[in-house]
């Protein structure tokens, strides 16, 4: 608690730009004139950019299960990553001891990939706070009582284990963190920033006659305790992990073949994500292995599609004020009325692609360097009503919930569905289990015809190149016209 407070207190001092005693002294025990000198050590070689991201991050955890609280745990990692740039190379390192000679030892390190004498000087800092906060700060989850943890999975567990007889098994977790970063870089940026994360998670599994369902739900993002009071109650979020086991217990195998394919609100997004998402991180396309390398300015979908990846958001899991390279975040338009318009981009891509970063450099920690990333990937509302989606249909699946899914460099991708209906003559008959959803990434989104104006998302973790990340992912109700569905035959 004293170590969450710790980052509060650095936080006022921030927000008031109190430069004679800043928050990153107070918990890093670096000045900013250490920091400089570090920046000219890491560039002595020849690079053409370095940066430092110092990070100080409280991680909890507990779980519910058995009727007991099986595990508590409580981490903290503290930091820094040093980075350096030469062209389209980068050199990393990074340290848990924040000495002056450790960073230095470890600046000398990233260097490493330069072979020359330093040619940049290094830029006085312009010490500046994010302009916006996307956070709930006023009531944040890592500072609270142990008790009132406790309370808050208990509540999610027992109104899933009440739910129904046949509710054999039952596990509630809370994850939650307070992560503090400083970042400064040649360029003259000197930013921090400090984000909370809390995000609740019940799943259940219902039994019966030797027939088994398990479901899950969960609720969460950059929220305090007045999250789980107003907006959505640990107790729901119980209800609808053990509705989703129940109605799996008299599920049927899912049909095979090709079929119109209704993707629901809330958890089809991760669709979007991994299908469309990932092919416009601008790594891939600014090395030429992503499908959509070579498709900026084209048709990529139908004219009813448009998708951005927005870390604006308050209070979203993926929600960022800066990212991990100090940028501004903003909302990208990536593909407008199915035009691909634009990438996320990190420092590195968009250098590599001669435009400017939009705020998608992320890290899981100051262990890794930052690659493009998304943070709130979402395709944009439409004009039809949802129910007359699925009355538009006379057989096809309607897709609910899912297991998993992957996909590849050249867009094929497989998708796992846990939940799923049969539609027949325009309505939701049979309960469908074990199907799964296979495409290529262009040709889904140019088969989309139908688009709701709902809007569900999904929170998640994203992993890429071994690390991984928080978002949140969204669409509204949509129609597929045809799509392969595996299942029984």
């Amino acid at each position: 608690m004293m170590a969450a407070n710790m980052l509060q207190g650095s936080l006022v001092q921030l927000n008031a730009l109190s430069t004679d005693i800043p928050g990153y002294e107070s918990i890093f025990g670096i000045t900013s004139k250490e920091m400089n000198k570090i920046l000219s050590i890491a560039l002595e070689k020849g690079g053409d950019f370095s940066e430092l991201f110092f990070e100080y991050t409280i991680s909890n955890s507990m779980m519910m299960q058995d009727d007991i609280l099986k595990s508590s745990s409580e981490s903290i990692i503290k930091g820094v990553g040093i980075r350096v740039l030469k062209g389209e190379q980068t050199g990393y390192g990074y340290a848990n001891e924040l000495t002056f000679d450790k960073l230095r030892e470890t600046a000398l390190a990233a260097a490493s990939i330069a072979d020359g004498g330093s040619r940049i000087k290094i830029a006085d800092f312009n010490v500046r706070k994010p302009k916006h906060n996307y956070y709930d700060l006023n009531t944040i989850i890592a500072e609270s009582e142990l008790e009132q943890k406790i309370k808050l999975v208990s509540s999610a567990y027992q109104s899933a284990l009440n739910y129904d007889g046949k509710i054999a098994k039952v596990t509630s977790s809370l994850g939650d963190s307070i992560q503090f970063v400083t970042i400064a870089n040649s360029e003259g940026e000197l930013i921090s920033d400090l984000r909370p994360q809390a995000r609740l998670v019940v799943r259940a599994t219902a039994e019966d006659n030797g027939k088994r369902g398990t479901g899950s739900y969960n609720q969460g993002g950059r929220v305090g305790f007045d999250f789980f009071n107003h907006d959505v109650t640990p107790e729901e979020i119980g209800k609808n992990a053990s509705r989703e086991a129940i109605i799996l217990l008299d599920a049927e195998n899912a049909p095979a073949g090709e079929m119109p394919v209704v993707l629901s609100k809330d958890q089809s997004g991760v669709m979007i994500h991994e299908a469309v998402g990932h092919p416009l991180e601008a790594d891939g396309n600014w090395k030429g292995q992503s499908l959509m390398a070579d498709k900026m300015g084209q048709m990529v979908a139908n004219p009813l599609v448009t998708i951005y990846d927005d870390a604006t958001i308050p209070n979203y899991r993926g929600s960022l004020n800066i990212d991990d390279e100090g940028t501004e975040t903003e909302n990208v338009m990536l593909i407008e009325k199915g035009r691909l318009v634009g990438f996320m981009h990190d420092k590195l891509s968009a250098k590599m692609m001669n435009t400017k970063s939009n705020g998608h450099g992320r890290r899981e920690s100051y262990v890794n360097p930052p690659i493009p990333r998304m943070n709130n990937t979402v395709l944009e509302k439409g004009d039809s009503i949802p129910e007359d989606i699925i009355k538009s249909v006379k057989k096809g699946f309607y897709a609910v919930s899912y297991q998993g899914g992957q996909v590849q460099n050249t867009g094929k991708f497989t998708f796992s569905v846990n939940l799923g209906y049969l539609i027949e003559d325009g309505k939701l008959t049979k309960a469908l289990r074990n199907a799964t959803l296979i495409g290529n990434s262009i040709e889904i989104m140019k088969d989309v015809d139908m688009i709701g104006n709902d809007t569900g998302f999904f929170l998640g973790n994203c992993g890429k190149d071994g690390q991984t990340v928080p978002v949140t992912c969204g669409t509204p109700t949509l129609r597929i016209k045809k799509m392969t569905v595996g299942g029984q035959l």
